[in-house]
């Protein structure tokens, strides 16, 4: 078992109180680290190390920003197998899925980003008495708060545009998950990141979190996770006029019409259902089928679900690792006894493996026969937990879509492109999928509505929220 430190100022330290957290691993129920119990002693050090180095980081130019971030995305490349098994232990995720997705996508986001600062223009309005050009700063030293489902992944979303558009990071990963985010300040320093750009700072969220939110020199703050957190952030960062961006939680639906390519929406919605057990924002939880083709698809979906192996995270053909937690598992169990108790019949799963005495694993569940609108439909579950049940028409499939608080994402199946265009409009959500999941183009703006969150992230979204616009006004003789 080793300890994690806290990585500030290009240097690795632990908590100023001394203090240290279990981590455990939710495969084997074991303690394999422990990382420091930080608070706003350890934040104030970490903000000081990034203001002292923002104004040589950004006055260096976006082309050189750029290489150095290309650096750590070769770095990241370079540790694929390894920041892969680290992610597995901390989450209890397929390795396999770490391996085809989550490292890759945290390369790609620094890489991605690198791009994008060498591209960031400026915007000029020429009129007949005056110019104006638009000039955007880097704000200045900024918070990065990610969650435990997608450690690395999701770190290195908010880190990478922060640090392109030119400010210094203070991040606070999770403190369930904490193993890629420490692995990763040991790769920004090895690859010649300067000291003080990026800090990173392990706790507790109700203490260094908190700390880095209140802390008046951070000027932005970047939080992805559960929109009860996200609003207590915004009730504490508001009157300080903080820039905020906040991508909370999910309940999306998956609409199936009769005619869409039937095998592809089975396989997609299975997956959409069910990948990284469940634990990501925009799973497809909610899925409703027309009626001429429910009995079918119902038949086909469920069959999928009873073959998906659940099981050791290291095991190449393993599809549904452990939940986070035991304190997570209890609540996707207490979703499902709620369901049972609003109706509910469960047609696979729904209990802890048989075989799986230890670890926090829990079977793929499918439940039919609820109301679209009761709490099992309506709340996250962020679980391998999915519901099912037909609609008749248009109309009610849109209502039954937006019958939720949250409005993240979407997924529209059918072959009628006018059908598809009408039915996107109507759904709130910010993104939807029409007969796919989780294609994503890193251009594109990312993030929700309603209680799924405030801004949106990724492209020239992330750029913008990272930087303060200066209108500049010359008048022309």
């Amino acid at each position: 078992m080793k300890d994690r430190k806290n990585y500030i100022g290009g240097k690795f330290l632990p908590a100023v109180n001394g203090g240290l957290l279990d981590v455990v691993a939710p495969a084997t129920e074991k303690v394999y680290a422990r990382i420091p119990d930080s608070d706003d002693q350890d934040i104030a050090l970490a903000v000081k190390a990034a203001e002292e180095a923002f104004p040589s980081w950004s006055g260096l130019s976006a082309e050189q920003r750029a290489d150095h971030l290309r650096k750590v995305a070769d770095s990241i490349e370079s540790c694929l197998d390894e920041l892969a098994e680290l992610e597995s232990i901390d989450t209890g995720k397929p390795v396999s899925l770490a391996k085809r997705v989550d490292i890759p996508r945290a390369s790609a986001n620094f890489r991605f980003f690198a791009s994008a600062a060498e591209q960031f223009s400026s915007e000029a309005h020429i009129g007949s008495a005056m110019l104006n050009y638009t000039h955007r700063h880097p704000l200045g030293v900024v918070g990065c708060i990610s969650p435990w489902n997608l450690p690395l992944y999701l770190l290195t979303w908010k880190i990478a545009p922060a640090l392109a558009a030119g400010n210094t990071v203070v991040a606070k990963p999770s403190e369930v998950t904490p193993l890629t985010a420490a692995r990763l300040g040991e790769i920004c320093r090895d690859a010649g990141l300067p000291d003080g750009v990026l800090n990173i700072v392990h706790g507790r969220g109700t203490k260094a979190g908190q700390a880095l939110v209140t802390n008046a020199t951070v000027k932005a703050i970047s939080f992805t996770g559960g929109t009860a957190t996200g609003r207590a952030i915004a009730t504490l960062a508001a009157p300080m006029f903080k820039k905020l961006s906040l991508e909370l939680g999910g309940k999306n639906p998956s609409l199936v019409f009769a005619d869409a390519n039937f095998d592809e929406a089975v396989e997609t919605s299975v997956r959409a259902a069910f990948t990284n057990q469940g634990e990501i924002c925009l799973c497809g939880s909610r899925i409703f089928v027309q009626g001429d083709i429910y009995d079918e698809f119902k038949k086909a979906f469920v069959n999928k679900v009873k073959v998906l192996k659940v099981g050791n995270p290291s095991e190449k053909d393993t599809d549904i690792g452990a939940l986070v937690s035991e304190e997570h598992r209890q609540k996707v169990m207490n979703y499902v006894d709620l369901a049972i108790n609003e109706g509910g019949r469960i047609l696979t799963g729904g209990k802890v493996p048989d075989q799986l005495a230890r670890g926090y694993f829990y079977e793929p569940t499918v439940i039919e026969g609820l109301d679209a609108f009761c709490r099992t439909n309506t709340e996250e579950i962020f679980g391998p937990v999915v519901t099912i049940q037909p609609f008749f028409d248009e109309d009610e499939a849109v209502r039954y879509a937006n019958t939720t608080e949250y409005g993240l994402s979407a997924t529209v199946w059918t072959r009628d492109l006018d059908r598809a265009h009408r039915v996107s409009s109507r759904i709130k959500s910010g993104i939807v999928w029409i007969n796919c999941w989780m294609m994503r183009d890193l251009r594109t703006p990312f993030g929700g509505v309603k209680n799924s969150g405030v801004g949106r992230e990724g492209g020239w979204e992330a750029m913008r929220f990272f930087t303060e616009p200066q209108n500049v006004c010359i008048k022309r003789n």
